[in-house]
């Protein structure tokens, strides 16, 4: 199998499993570092698990943080 149709499955398989591929990956935790960052001081990285579910996906973001920003409601 060539170097690139390998790659390219494995594009599909890691896609088909999480539900997003590599870009969409980043870009969310890109934005889920900014919503973080907005009332938090995260520790380190986040992490993004997206497991497919019967009717859907299960979506968990974890990460630590060293503190907790001071925010007043949002209305």
């Amino acid at each position: 199998m060539k170097e690139e149709d390998r790659k390219r499955l494995t594009g599909f398989i890691e896609q088909d499993r999480d539900g997003l591929n590599r870009e969409s990956r980043a870009a969310a935790l890109k934005a889920f570092r900014h919503v973080a960052e907005e009332f938090f001081e995260p520790a380190g990285e986040i992490d993004l698990n997206v497991a497919k579910e019967r009717h859907g996906f299960e979506v968990t973001l974890r990460f630590r943080a060293d503190r907790v920003k001071n925010f007043t409601s949002i209305k």
